[in-house]
């Protein structure tokens, strides 16, 4: 039993082990000891009644065999003695005088009758029954005086009937009963345990199922809400727990994405702030040499002939010279970090001025230039030079796409954007490269034809305006970038640059 607790307390026990130690032993308990003691009881009232049986036979034959006795007519008393023997319940009957002799018998003959047990119980004149032996046989004896018509004591009647008959019956009484105990007991633990499954049992099998199935990976599996109600309490609290999981996991794993990529842009930033500072360095030692090598070579040119080999080297010193100087001009736009001045701009004018800025490239290469939004569209507040600065050099990247290209730039309000478009009918930007666009140094020109820093000083200015660029095919044929910058709230939409 100790042990047994053990497992309880362990929880190693099932809830219908436990409902039968606790509940159906402690009930069976109860039934058993109250079924002895009634069962008791119930033996003493069957052996009273049997007794009482026996008293009545004795009463009724009492008047009938004093008259015989007094009459001294031994036949009567025989007689009546054998009408007594003559029902079930009567082993032997005998008469007695009052000093305790045998006047009359019937049935099994008592060898050796105690006379002055006799005597003394006839001179009594009372009424008694006990158990003991006629014979080699237990018996019980009813002892009933006979009296005359005076009234006085004549003698003694006694009646007996096998104890075995007794006993015999109290077994027979007591068989049923615990026959009846056993079948009633075993109908309420059938009933209680079967109850138990159905009310209990079965919802907490569903429950540990599903468990299980939680526990083996199911994590979107939600158990039954169903069966008594602190049953369907439990299972809403379990979902609602593994909901709240669910999302904690869910908001951990986004959170630890977002880390993950302000990890990647700090990286990248701490990366471009290196190339900037060095791109900056580059630029600033380069530029006084070039000045002196571009102001000596101009001089020279003053006094060389123009058909001169001296004169056309030269000139294309000063042809390399300016390409330098442009690829110094990038350098420096790469690496500059002033602060931005934002004013209230016009889209329509901020697209003008850069288209204005590469008519004279777009002419030589043969290429074209058409400007298409709303004239009256809103403004916006954005830093003019930087915005102009990326315009044209988006527009420069199409028109170096290929020659006689044609190129649109567009712009167009998006709920709280200005979006601007450069897309040009050239051969368009290979997928595969788009991720790569925006980097330092990365350009899909030829050698000497390209920094490869114009994208990426257009993507700088834009994420400083808090905007995004992305390229993408145009419906031109060739590539489109699009430009998304905040409106905000503009301060003063009649100024524009």
């Amino acid at each position: 039993m100790g042990r047994t607790m053990k497992s309880i307390k362990a929880g190693r026990i099932s809830l219908r082990w436990t409902l039968v130690l606790y509940v159906l032993v402690p009930l069976a308990s109860a039934m058993a000891l109250t079924g002895y003691f009634a069962l008791k009881l119930w033996e003493q009232q069957v052996e009273a009644r049997m007794q009482s049986d026996l008293e009545m036979v004795a009463r009724a034959i009492q008047l009938p065999l004093s008259h015989a006795m007094e009459k001294q007519r031994q036949g009567g008393m025989d007689q009546t003695l054998a009408s007594a023997i003559s029902m079930d319940s009567v082993y032997s009957a005998y008469a007695y005088d009052m000093e305790g002799r045998r006047i009359a018998s019937a049935g099994d003959k008592d060898p050796d009758p105690m006379r002055g047990k006799l005597t003394e119980l006839a001179a009594e004149g009372k009424r008694k029954g006990e158990y003991g032996r006629v014979g080699k046989r237990r018996v019980y004896s009813y002892f009933v005086p006979l009296v005359d018509s005076r009234n006085q004591v004549a003698g003694l009647l006694q009646l007996t009937r096998r104890e075995r008959d007794f006993r015999r019956y109290i077994a027979n009484v007591r068989h049923h009963a615990l026959l009846w105990l056993g079948l009633g007991a075993s109908a309420i633990v059938f009933l209680v345990l079967v109850g138990q499954h159905q009310a209990l049992g079965c919802h907490f099998e569903k429950l540990t199922l599903g468990m299980q199935r939680v526990a083996s990976g199911e994590t979107g599996y939600r158990l039954p809400v169903s069966g008594p109600r602190e049953i369907a309490a439990i299972s809403g609290n379990f979902n609602s727990m593994l909901d709240n999981i669910q999302q904690a996991e869910h908001k951990i794993e986004t959170h630890r994405r977002e880390q993950a990529a302000l990890e990647n842009q700090l990286r990248h930033a701490e990366k471009m702030a290196a190339v900037g500072q060095l791109a900056a360095g580059v630029a600033h030692e380069l530029g006084t040499p070039l000045s002196t090598i571009s102001g000596t070579a101009q001089r020279t040119l003053r006094h060389e002939k123009n058909d001169s080999l001296s004169f056309i080297a030269f000139h294309r010193i000063l042809g390399e010279i300016v390409r330098m100087e442009t690829i110094i001009r990038q350098l420096l736009d790469f690496s500059h970090t002033s602060r931005l001045r934002p004013r209230s701009l016009r889209p329509a004018i901020a697209a003008a001025s850069a288209a204005t800025a590469v008519h004279k490239e777009a002419e030589q290469s043969g290429a074209s230039i058409a400007l298409h939004g709303e004239a009256e569209a809103p403004s916006f507040s954005a830093d003019p030079i930087r915005t102009e600065q990326v315009l044209v050099n988006l527009l420069r990247n199409a028109l170096q796409s290929a020659p006689g290209v044609h190129v649109r730039l567009g712009w167009k309000v998006d709920g709280k954007h200005m979006v601007f478009t450069v897309d040009d009918n050239g051969p368009g930007i290979p997928e595969a490269i788009r991720p790569r666009l925006f980097e330092p140094f990365f350009t899909t020109k030829n050698v000497g034809a390209g920094t490869g820093l114009g994208l990426a000083v257009v993507h700088g200015i834009v994420t400083e305006h808090g905007g995004a660029v992305q390229a993408g095919e145009s419906d031109l044929g060739g590539a489109r970038f699009t430009i998304r910058l905040p409106i905000h709230a503009a301060t003063d939409r009649s100024t524009s640059s």
